[in-house]
């Protein structure tokens, strides 16, 4: 399948350093906090912007969410859907996830059966991901039925990741799920990352620059944080927790 505008950016992007993305759930931010957020991702160096949820972000909440963000920013903004309801024609592209590790096949490949058309008919930039969930998983994992992969188990994380490769998948994403306890663990990252040579996404759980860049040694080419910037109580202190995540990123 032919590159797009978007993921020909963060390809670009990935041979120059490690990237930070930021998710944004249109369940939880309002159009005027997400606008204001963008613009704030934008000037601490933050490589994109990701909107979505496990609940509740489609329609007319995540159109208005998605518009206030391009608004604010000339970031990408990527949509990253819990289902097929999650996708908005606003957006630049959208991560088009199947959950390796789900017990359903709905969430396999049937929620993106029944998206296709919607992303085809908007216009948008598909680009595929392998979608696996590590314990604890959270709303997502619990929401997506799926069998989290053990913590202590990375190998089986890296035959799935691996897989997903095989399948023609653009990307892995290794979630421990919205505002776990602890990121996915160090060892299994690098396991994975010896195990694919597509570029790997870490997420869940990631409050500080020290997880971040210990992540990264670890082998992360991308690191997404959403729940440590959304419950932060002003933009004051967005701005300081993005700076020191940014800096853990950038090692």
């Amino acid at each position: 399948m032919k590159i797009g505008k978007v993921e020909k950016y963060i390809l670009e992007k990935l041979e120059q350093k490690k990237l930070h993305f930021v998710l944004i759930d249109p369940d939880d931010t309002t159009p005027e906090d997400a606008n204001r957020l963008a613009k704030l991702c934008e000037e601490v160096g933050v490589d994109a912007i990701m909107v979505g949820g496990s609940t509740g972000a489609e329609g007319d909440v995540l159109d208005s969410v998605v518009k206030a963000i391009k608004e604010g920013t000339s970031l990408p903004v990527i949509l990253f859907p819990g289902s097929h309801g999650g996708i908005s024609k606003y957006a630049d592209a959208i991560f088009f996830m199947s959950l390796l590790n789900s017990r359903n096949p709905f969430f396999i490949t049937g929620a993106q059966a029944l998206g296709a058309f919607t992303v085809k008919k908007f216009g948008l930039e598909p680009i595929s991901m392998a979608y696996i969930i590590v314990e604890p998983g959270e709303t997502v994992g619990w929401v997506g039925d799926a069998k989290p992969i053990p913590r202590h188990k990375p190998k089986i994380a890296a035959a799935y990741a691996l897989a997903g490769q095989y399948l023609g998948m653009r990307l892995v994403y290794l979630e421990a799920g919205s505002g776990a306890p602890e990121p996915v663990p160090a060892e299994m990252v690098k396991i994975v990352r010896s195990a694919i040579d597509i570029p790997l996404i870490v997420g869940g759980g990631i409050r500080s620059g020290e997880q971040a860049k210990r992540l990264v040694k670890a082998g992360a080419d991308i690191i997404v944080t959403g729940t440590a910037i959304e419950r932060t109580r002003s933009i004051e202190e967005a701005r300081k927790k993005l700076e020191d995540l940014r800096r853990g990123v950038s090692l």
